[in-house]
């Protein structure tokens, strides 16, 4: 009996210990079997545009619960670069998405075809060749700013209308992180939907010469509402504008407008609305487009050139965060609808009017905007680099 009771322990045990190594085998075979992601980015999360990219990291886990895993590397400098991404890649990653202006990306993508590498266009050449695993893609900023434009110029026509403030008073801040298309497309493109409700708009940009330094841009900040602007936006990293906008609400009016971060429920007294790139419409087709086996351009919706793509509000690349009713002028949701819906229809002919724009690099260099300018016309790198004449002035840039 005792032999009997013996053999049926070492059955039992023997059963549990080959089920214990078939189910780890198993578990191990599909954690093995996920498609891993790599993000790499320049900055960490306490920069708006690195938070904003990170945040698809979150829709990918639940449009794929158990088929992928996510790395990241973040605080990625120019001398980094390789060496994360060859660490990212001995972990498995198949695709990369980087945030990040270091041009190595394209020339170490060269070394691996099998990983599929996207990176953000915004500080680098789009890639035109189809036939590459080196990808980039970016949004249609310059719509965002213009519909942000659009509710700063309607709450500056208010307050002209109401006599707090005389024409000549309808001055917008502007915070850029350095002079380049980017920047000067997107607030040319800013003003140029404040201007189409408040005729008598004129901006003043700042340039913090980085992509996200708190106190120079809170510094750079207070200058120019010292100097009277009313309305400070930015496409900076940092919340130094909307701390230094929230502080100055104290002693006078002020607003402030967001990009890439919603400030509306820290900064609810200054906040008017808040525009965002949303990075999942790309990231989540790009992703399919590996599992599937499929070139990423065939799979992600929008426009096309090559290996390079973008898209706007058509698409879902852009989305308003929030709109402070309690601040915008009465009628702002509606009319930013409605041009949102002209934007998607292709109605909306932004970067058109009678001014006259100056090459940012060269001043003989002129553009006639009567004669209206495509941006993102064949490539998802914004290349509108002209400062337009008596509307927009460029003031000192910090480090100078």
């Amino acid at each position: 009996m005792k032999r009997f009771y013996l053999t049926t322990i070492i059955i039992c045990l023997l059963t549990l210990a080959g089920a214990s190594f078939y189910y780890h085998f198993w578990d191990k075979k599909q954690e093995d079997a996920r498609l891993i992601v790599g993000f790499l980015s320049e900055n960490d999360e306490m920069t708006a545009n690195t938070f904003n990219f990170f945040l698809s990291q979150k829709t990918i886990e639940k449009e794929f619960p158990d088929q992928v895993l996510i790395l990241t590397k973040t605080n990625v400098q120019e001398d980094e670069t390789q060496e994360a991404l060859e660490e990212l890649i001995r972990n498995g990653c198949q695709i990369l998405f980087t945030n990040t202006r270091s041009e190595k990306v394209k020339a170490f993508a060269a070394s691996y075809p099998e990983v599929q590498f996207c990176q953000l266009s915004s500080g680098v050449a789009a890639e035109v060749k189809s036939d590459s695993n080196f990808h980039t893609f970016n949004a249609k900023n310059f719509q965002g700013h213009y519909v942000s434009g659009i509710a700063a110029g309607m709450k500056l026509q208010q307050m002209i209308d109401e006599g707090v403030i005389t024409p000549e008073q309808a001055m917008i801040g502007y915070i850029g992180s350095f002079p380049t298309a980017e920047t000067i497309s997107g607030f040319t493109a800013f003003l140029l939907g404040a201007r189409t409700v408040c005729p008598d708009a004129l901006m003043r940009v700042r340039y913090a010469n980085a992509l996200s330094n708190f106190i120079r841009e809170k510094n750079n900040t207070k200058e120019l509402l010292d100097e009277g602007c009313i309305i400070i936006a930015q496409n900076s990293g940092s919340t130094g504008p909307a701390a230094a906008c929230q502080e100055a609400s104290l002693n006078r009016t002020v607003y402030y407008i967001g990009f890439n971060e919603s400030m509306i429920n820290d900064t609810s007294t200054v906040s008017l609305i808040d525009v965002r790139n949303n990075w999942d419409p790309y990231m989540i087709n790009a992703i399919r487009a590996v599992i599937t086996e499929q070139p990423i351009e065939k799979v992600v919706s929008g426009e096309v050139h090559g290996n390079d793509i973008c898209a706007g509000f058509d698409q879902g690349w852009l989305e308003i965060l929030g709109l402070n009713e309690d601040l915008a002028a009465p009628g702002t949701a509606a009319r930013i609808r409605e041009v949102i819906d002209k934007i998607i229809k292709g109605k909306a002919d932004i970067f058109r009017g009678d001014y006259i724009g100056t090459d940012s690099n060269n001043m003989r260099i002129k553009i006639d905007l009567n004669d209206g300018f495509i941006e993102n016309s064949n490539t998802s790198k914004p290349t509108f680099h002209y400062i337009l004449k008596d509307v927009i002035t460029v003031e000192k840039t910090s480090g100078e």
